[in-house]
């Protein structure tokens, strides 16, 4: 079962997400908050899987109730899924670089806000590889640039480790790594793990981050 928090500051968005997020038995809403703040606090009582988070709240925001969370040692199992009304604004990147896993528009249809929910608690990808090419395009052109060239952190790597970071960058799936490298989807996974935990990083979204920012995939 998938526990998840609910953050927005409109009481009719969390009653329809309460309705809508366990229609298929598999996802369980377990709290929620009407601001980022507040959403930060939930989650520290509760320790949910996923919060799904509305980026533009008055107050304390998504941005900043991501930036909580993902930023508190005691929530680094918990995942946040950003929600928002314009596809790829300056928001849905300030989400991202405060750690976020991935953002869904407010306006999909039931199935994707679900598979989405899924996909985030799985730290799996949530993008298709196109779109997670523009969004990385985008978000590298909106970012202020690294203190450091990540040389000395990509040097913690494996060979293997280092070529299945590149190609998360380029947005393939677990499934087309593996294909492609001949290898299973759950030593892929490994890798992965391995790949975010050597760097640091929070998960995969933030791993496509660092493979684009120093160099290991290149923007085209």
């Amino acid at each position: 079962m998938i526990r998840v928090v609910v953050a927005d500051d409109q009481h009719l968005v969390r009653a329809g997400l309460r309705t809508l997020l366990p229609s298929d038995g598999d996802i369980e809403v377990v709290g929620e908050a009407g601001d980022g703040a507040r959403a930060h606090a939930v989650a520290r009582a509760i320790r949910p899987d996923v919060v799904v988070m509305d980026v533009r709240m008055p107050g304390s925001d998504g941005i900043e109730g991501t930036r909580l969370i993902t930023s508190d040692p005691a929530l680094d199992a918990v995942r946040v899924l950003v929600l928002t009304t314009f596809d790829l604004d300056e928001h849905v990147f300030a989400a991202l670089r405060a750690g976020a896993g991935g953002f869904v528009l407010k306006d999909s249809e039931p199935d994707q806000l679900l598979a989405a929910v899924r996909t985030v608690a799985a730290g799996d990808e949530l993008l298709a590889p196109s779109a997670t090419r523009h969004l990385i395009r985008e978000f590298l052109r909106s970012s202020p640039p690294r203190a450091v060239s990540g040389r000395s952190e990509l040097a913690r790597l494996t060979e293997r480790e280092l070529e299945v970071m590149r190609l998360v960058g380029l947005g393939l799936s677990n499934g087309d790594i593996a294909s492609r490298l001949l290898i299973s989807p759950a030593t892929v996974r490994t890798h992965v793990s391995r790949a975010t935990s050597k760097l640091g990083v929070r998960d995969r979204v933030q791993l496509v981050v660092c493979a684009y920012q120093w160099g290991v995939v290149t923007p085209g």
